[in-house]
């Protein structure tokens, strides 16, 4: 069974480009020209990745995102029109895993989404026939790798696949300070990091707040500042 990919962009020669290029892939799409046509699709479709451009002329792609992190935990790319720093940020906290600057080459796209799934069917067993088995815990934190589920004190921490990754690998690695340079080529497994990219940072401050976390007195999360982060041996 093919994965299911949502493309909404209101610039019908982008979509369609997308839309291409996936189906060259064999991926299945799902492909509109606003937000509000695609709502539907997000309540009745079980989705596997969304393409989700920012400037669409109903609802913005950063409130589309917002709506589909209310219930889904797929993986979502957002398409920036400009390479402004603070759309990359707003995207990253509103739950976004990744993002790509227009123009962009269709092939680093495809590469992206081919990214994001490897570590969406790999960290949820409804899409992975080779899920691993194992659970992890810190301080009331339980992450249970077969079934892609994280609690905290006894409550379900809802996280997007990045944020689990990069949580997992953390506890796997308590006591042991990562970088964030390190975080990004372990999750991405890519070369497009630079010393000025805070993605690591943003999805970092997202988990610290899902997390009750403090950055002052972190519980969990501890960031040794000019390294990197880690998590204290208990």
């Amino acid at each position: 069974m093919s994965d299911k990919i949502l493309i909404v962009d209101d610039e019908a020669e982008i979509a369609d480009l997308i839309e291409m290029f996936l189906n060259n892939e064999n991926y299945t799409v799902y492909k509109f020209y606003s937000a509000n046509e695609a709502l539907a699709c997000i309540e009745t479709t079980e989705l596997d990745l969304a393409i989700l451009d920012i400037m669409l002329p109903d609802i913005d792609g950063f409130t589309l995102c917002q709506k589909i992190r209310k219930k889904h935990t797929y993986p979502i790319i957002m398409l920036t029109a400009k390479d402004s720093e603070t759309d990359k940020i707003m995207g990253l906290t509103l739950g976004a895993d990744d993002y790509i600057t227009k123009p962009f080459r269709p092939l680093e796209l495809i590469a992206r989404v081919k990214s994001q799934l490897r570590r969406y069917k790999k960290y949820n067993p409804a899409h992975s026939e080779d899920a691993e088995t194992g659970l992890l815990t810190h301080s009331g934190l339980l992450m249970n790798i077969q079934t892609h589920e994280c609690f905290l004190n006894e409550k379900p921490l809802l996280l997007t696949p990045t944020e689990f990754s990069i949580l997992r690998i953390l506890l796997e690695n308590k006591g042991h300070v990562i970088s964030a340079e390190e975080l990004f080529h372990r999750i991405w497994q890519d070369e497009y990091y630079s010393k000025t990219n805070n993605t690591i940072t943003v999805h970092i401050r997202h988990l610290r707040e899902k997390m009750n976390d403090t950055l002052d007195k972190p519980k969990y999360i501890k960031t040794i500042w000019g390294v990197g982060y880690k998590i204290e041996e208990t």
